[in-house]
């Protein structure tokens, strides 16, 4: 069976954030439905100190349905942020991890 590693950079506008604290309320609430709904690992990579505009990187290991999980993952942070967002995704092998 293969393994493979998803990693999935998604880069947010939170148009309806006006202060830090709201921000951190959606950030957190996100981020617990990204590892629930999808198994993820989830951390917050840039925009620590902008009230609007966060980096999330997300991780997810599986067999060859990571892809699907992906595109899951991707089509859910779009409808909780319509405000605008924007994914990179790479799709590894362990091979390709392994060199």
């Amino acid at each position: 069976m293969a393994t493979y590693l998803c990693v999935v950079e998604v880069r947010l506008h939170l148009n309806e954030s006006h202060d830090l604290k709201g921000k951190r309320k959606v950030l957190h609430s996100l981020k617990a439905q990204l590892r629930q709904r999808f198994g993820a690992s989830v951390a917050e990579v840039d925009g620590h100190d902008t009230w609007q505009r966060t980096t999330l990187v997300c991780a997810l290991v599986g067999d060859s349905e990571v892809g699907r999980r992906a595109d899951d993952l991707q089509r859910f942070v779009e409808s909780r942020c319509p405000d605008g967002s924007a994914f990179d995704r790479d799709l590894l092998s362990l091979s390709d991890i392994r060199g």
